[in-house]
Formats: C-alpha cells, structure tokens, sequence
C-alpha cells in the first residue's frame, strides 16, 4: 500500500529564534527560493548564553552550502578557530583529537598505521595535532601569511553568531517577527495553526519547531515520545562561567578536562575565555559542583549559573507538518559539540526531501528522515559513551560508575574487535551506519588516546621505528614555523588580505 501524496508545502512557519531556527530559515530560503518562510521569536526568551564550539561541517555548510561571504562573517560573527579539542583524560598526560586522520594513516615506509607505534607519545601525528601540540593555529605560507585551509573548525560566541545570522535570515528573505508563542491548534498529528500573545492565530504548510529544549510543537503539542540516553549518558547539568582574557594565548582547540563527577570544558574566544563544567546530579549537588568549578578557576563568578538538560531524542523528529531540528528534537551533552552538527545535518535533509519530492513530501520521505536523524542521534550517544567508558584518569565514584555501567549501544561490535586486532583501519567494516559522523578515526581517537588495551601490539624493528619517527619529525617541523591564533586574526583584519 503506498500513501497518498501530501499537499504541495508553499508557506514554513519557524518557531524560535536561536541558532537552530536562524540556520533552518535560510537553508530553506536561499535553497529553495520559492518557500514564504517567516520565524517567529519571542523577545523574552534569551538565547542560551555560552560560548559554542563547532566541528568542521560548520564552516563547509556556511561558505560551501549557504553562499555565506567568509570576509563579511569572520568580521560581524568574529568567530576564533578550533583545529581540535585537547583532552585532559584518561592515562596519558593528554591527547588530542583534531578533524584530519591521526591514529589510521600510515606513514610511508612503515608496515602498521600509526596507532600501533604510539604508547608512549601520540603527538604529531598530524599536521593539526602538531599545530595544536604548538600553540599554532594555521601553516605559514608566502610571505610568512596564515594558510587557512583543510577542515577546521571554530569557537564562535553564541550570541555574535545568532546576531549574524538573524541579519543573514533578512538578506535572504525570510521574514522576522517578534511575538511570544501561546499555543497550537492540533488534531490528528498535525498542527493547523499557531496562536501568539500579539498576532494571534498563524498558520503554514509545514512547521519547524526550533523552540529549544522545550520543543512546543513535537514534544508538548504532538507529545511525540522521549527516548532517554540516561542509561548510558549520566551527566544532566552544567555551571557555567568565564572571564575575559587577561593575557592569555589564545589556543585553536577546545580543552575536555576530567573532573571528579564529570568534565570541564575550555573554550577560547578573542576576548573572552569560556569554561563550564558538565556533571551528574546524582552525584554531586549544586553546590559542591560550584565549589570545585570555582577552585579550579577562580576566576569565574562567585554566583553560579547551572543549566539543566536531558540527553535523549524525541522517537520521530518529523510527524505530520512538523520537523523538530536542534534541541527541540533532542540533545546530547556538550563533549565533543555536536550541536551545531546536527542542527545542520536535519536543515540539510529536510531541504533535500522537500526539493526531491517538489514540496510534497509524502510518509516515506517522513519515514526515511527520521531514521536517518535517529541514527545520527543514537551514534552520538554511542560515540560519547566510548568517553566515559574507558577514562580510567580518576577513581572517584562517578567514574567508577561509568565503567561499569556505560554501555557502548550500535558500537560494542567495534570494541569487540578493537580488543583482537588493535587500531586496525580493518575495524571499519564494523561500523553500523555508512556514512558514519565519526568514521573510524574519531573512535580510535579515543581508543588509542586512552591507551584501552588490546591483544595485538606491534613491536616494529629499529629501522622501521626511525622511519616512524621521520614522518613524524616533518610534521613537527611544518608546525612549529606555523601562525598562531593572534597572528592570523591580524593577517585577515589587514586590507591587503583576500579570502581565495
């Protein structure tokens, strides 16, 4: 039996005004310019006020995707870049895990990809990770000027990035309205219309529902179920803080530091250092949480700002004429920032399944988009699970707990055999989801940092060892003559400079 075609979606209606419904209003407008779209925002919801790391498909939708100008955004969103993240973790003093392949590229001249060679140092083994080893940020090229290139990411303060892109939405021709949601008539799994305290009663074709962790429309209106990750994510809070710089250097990564009930993040900014610490409620209270952020930095606030949250998605993210995108579809905590990412990933599929079924998107597009942004989901939660499974860095009870109860969900067939053959680019035939978010990299990234044991060490001869070690001297060398963070702000504020 097939289902009958949907009505020809014309009009979108955008609830919220964060950096979800902003990214999600100009990629059905500037992709498909025949939508009305119109977002309404309330002006007594504040945006969520913390500093955001994104991962390298941020960059590539913005320029790539979007058509958005590199000059105009680095000057009016003034974002700092992320070559990767540090991670205070595990054994080793510390690793890092950049956007290039680390731990399954092999040097030439060697017979094992470079995670067999690394127990006892896993620096330079890229040209980012050699970078980020150094303080730098970019290459040097001609002229001694910044090469600002390959997948980077960047740290972006979220209230500079939202004001951008309300500017952008209105570029485009999205139409902006300032008005408090009140309700929305339902029946049937479909919205018909929305109320608002100014404008009353609004109706569309199709709804986004970018209204963040309170998901009006999927969670409250459609009461769509919630699936909890808290059998395998147990943090559920974060304090928050930071100060402004006061000299320090500004590093190109984000730094992921184990704390006795959760982890710390460090997030740098031009201006302004970004630091908060993400932990479990069950572990720890409010206050001793404060405590220990505070005496670790004392130059956070004395009075504290915690954020609660949930890690889980919504069952359906599509049902009827609603598509939930960002929190309002679902969250996972902030390691390894994901959230940008997966906003972008479910802009970019519902555009897609508008534009392939002329607008009319009929239950099987539904379907397929939801299976798709749950998966996507659920190996997010997978994939952080391999974090708190094998931090063996601290023996403090939440530690404890998460070793021995994480469970490693779509990903423990991965482990399995990580354990018989090591970092072998081999593991990737046991990937469940082609394409993947993390390809086998991130999980070795992860494997290999923490130094989890397996079953197949490899002791290389003398003269391979050296050879190991050349490929690695090379990297070294290109990044210690490379630009650090202030230098290439200064080189692309300069007249002269032009984005190729």
């Amino acid at each position: 039996m097939t289902s009958s075609p949907s009505s020809r979606v014309q009009s979108v209606i955008v609830l919220g005004g964060g950096s979800a419904g902003m990214l999600a209003a100009i990629t059905l407008k500037r992709l498909i310019p025949q939508l009305d779209v119109e977002l309404i925002h309330s002006p007594e919801i504040g945006i969520i006020g913390v500093g955001e790391g994104t991962t390298a498909v941020f960059p590539e939708y913005l320029f790539n995707i979007l058509g958005i100008p590199r000059d105009e955004f680095y000057r009016e969103a003034k974002p700092t870049w992320k070559q990767g993240i540090k991670f205070v973790w595990g054994p080793r003093d510390h690793f890092f895990y950049d956007f290039e392949f680390q731990y399954d590229q092999r040097f030439d001249g060697v017979s094992k990809a470079n995670g067999y060679y690394v127990d006892e140092d896993c620096s330079d083994l890229s040209l980012a990770c050699g970078l980020m080893q150094r303080g730098k940020a970019f290459p040097t090229g001609p002229l001694g000027k910044p090469v600002i290139k390959g997948a980077h990411a960047f740290h972006i303060e979220n209230h500079h990035l939202v004001a951008y892109l309300e500017g952008e939405a209105k570029r485009c021709g999205v139409v902006l309205t300032e008005d408090t949601f009140a309700s929305a008539e339902h029946d049937g799994g479909q919205v018909s219309a929305l109320h608002f305290e100014k404008g009353g009663r609004r109706s569309a074709d199709l709804y986004i529902d970018a209204s963040g962790f309170r998901s009006e429309l999927l969670g409250k209106a459609l009461e769509e179920p919630f699936k909890s990750f808290s059998g395998g994510l147990f943090c559920d809070r974060a304090v928050i803080g930071g100060w402004e710089r006061d000299g320090e250097p500004i590093q190109a990564y984000t730094t992921a530091e184990t704390m006795d009930h959760g982890w710390c993040w460090q997030i740098e900014h031009e201006t302004f250092i970004n630091r908060g610490y993400v932990y479990a409620s069950d572990f720890v209270s409010d206050e001793d949480a404060h405590a220990e952020f505070r005496k670790k930095n004392p130059k956070t606030p004395e009075e504290p700002r915690i954020l609660k949250f949930r890690s889980g998605r919504y069952k359906r993210s599509w049902v009827g004429n609603v598509v939930a995108i960002g929190n309002a579809s679902g969250f996972v905590e902030p390691l390894e920032a994901t959230a940008l990412a997966q906003i972008l990933y479910e802009c970019r599929w519902v555009k897609e399944l508008l534009e392939n079924s002329d607008c009319q998107p009929a239950e099987a597009q539904r379907d397929f988009y939801n299976h798709a942004i749950g998966v996507a989901w659920d190996e997010i939660r997978d994939f952080l699970a391999f974090h708190y499974k094998f931090n063996t860095r601290l023996d403090t009870p939440f530690w404890k707990h998460c070793r021995e109860h994480t469970e490693l969900g779509d990903y423990q067939a991965l482990y399995d055999l990580y354990q018989e053959i090591g970092p072998s680019p081999l593991l990737t035939s046991t990937l469940p989801n082609r394409p993947n978010i993390y390809g086998i990299e991130g999980f070795l990234a992860m494997l290999v940092g923490m130094k989890v044991p397996h079953k197949n060490p490899h002791t290389p001869a003398e003269a391979e060892l050296q050879q190991w070690q050349r490929g690695r001297k090379k990297i070294a060398t290109r990044a210690a003559a490379g630009v650090d963070v202030r230098r290439a702000l200064d080189a692309i504020r300069q007249p002269s400079w032009q984005w190729s």
